[in-house]
């Protein structure tokens, strides 16, 4: 298989998506027909999820078919029932008496006030995007549960740019290929780790005769939160901010190792995002381990953190603008 450097480079992973372009909202699915172990760390405080609390490792179900990122905020959960039908109907699913039931654990963005807030991604969409799911390259930018996102809020909408939806994947020794998927719809600015400069984030704004947040490109979101205007405007920001995506590996894991991974590759999120985890995000990342591999979680973890990170700046480079933001595509 060609390398694709998306999270379908993981075997058994396969990514669909569906968004309507108008409204700027849409939703990713990423399905793994043969089932994987799931596991979640939620580290915002204004998260919006479905099925989390199954994938703690003391309970019963160990393995997931499909985890689907919406926009639409709490609307966009019911994209989920799409994914699920479009697994019922290839007999994918959780095995009882009665039926195969999919799980599909769930996490949305808020993005209502970029695009038209009364078109949200529903069980239709959730369908189309599940039944569009494939392995090989991974579109990125203004897609799926990326389309109305935006990062660097800190001013409200004035101030902030347009982001969207990135992937990557990394080689291991043995075998291992780790991957991940995200939408990055932040509070905070995204910086590149590797320079520690910002990439995208809050850009300076007028109010009157005054200019917040400084004279250059960026405001840098961190700096303006111990100002007296950050203290201030801080509010315009409320808790519709979040960065939710999925990481996987083509590993032998239990839902202990694979909730392991996911914490680790939050890492990646605080390097590439700042602040991050923030009382006004809900940032929250899925893990998925697929089989095949032996190896360390530890060190599964640590790559993960890695890739996901680059896929959060992929998908800032991504972006085009779109509903009145400027984004990095056109640069």
């Amino acid at each position: 298989m060609k390398w694709a450097n998306a999270i379908t480079d993981v075997p058994g992973i396969e990514v669909g998506q569906a968004e309507d372009e108008q409204a700027l909202t849409g939703c990713t699915v990423v399905l793994c027909r043969r089932g994987a172990v799931g596991g979640v760390e939620v580290r915002g405080g204004a998260p919006g999820t479905r099925e989390t609390d199954l994938l703690e490792p003391y309970n019963r179900v160990e393995k997931v078919h499909a985890v689907l990122l919406a926009g639409g905020s709490a609307f966009g959960l019911d994209a989920a029932a799409g994914v699920m039908r479009f697994l019922e109907e290839h007999g994918i699913g959780f095995p009882t008496p009665a039926g195969r039931v999919p799980i599909v654990p769930a996490a949305i963005l808020y993005d209502l006030d970029l695009g038209r807030a009364d078109t949200r991604p529903d069980a239709a969409l959730g369908y189309a995007a599940a039944c569009a799911a494939r392995g090989g390259p991974v579109a990125e930018g203004n897609v799926g549960a990326g389309s109305g996102a935006s990062v660097g809020k800190i001013f409200g909408r004035a101030g902030a740019m347009k982001s969207g939806l990135g992937t990557a994947s990394l080689r291991l020794r043995g075998g291992v290929i780790v991957g991940a998927i995200v939408a990055v719809n932040a509070f905070g600015d995204v910086l590149d780790p590797a320079t520690g400069q910002i990439v995208a984030g809050a850009r300076p704004v007028k109010v009157g005769p005054l200019t917040l947040g400084g004279d250059g490109p960026f405001a840098d979101t961190l700096r303006v939160m111990n100002t007296p205007a950050g203290r201030g405007v801080m509010r315009l920001a409320g808790g519709r901010n979040t960065v939710i995506g999925v990481v996987a590996a083509n590993v032998h894991f239990d839902k202990a190792e694979a909730t392991k991974m996911a914490q680790m590759a939050h890492d990646g999120l605080a390097r590439a995002i700042r602040p991050a985890h923030t009382l006004l995000d809900g940032d929250t990342i899925f893990a998925l381990a697929t089989g095949g591999r032996r190896a360390d979680v530890s060190t599964v973890g640590a790559y993960a953190a890695e890739v996901l990170a680059q896929a959060i700046l992929r998908a800032v480079r991504a972006a085009a603008p779109a509903g009145g933001l400027p984004g990095l595509r056109s640069a």
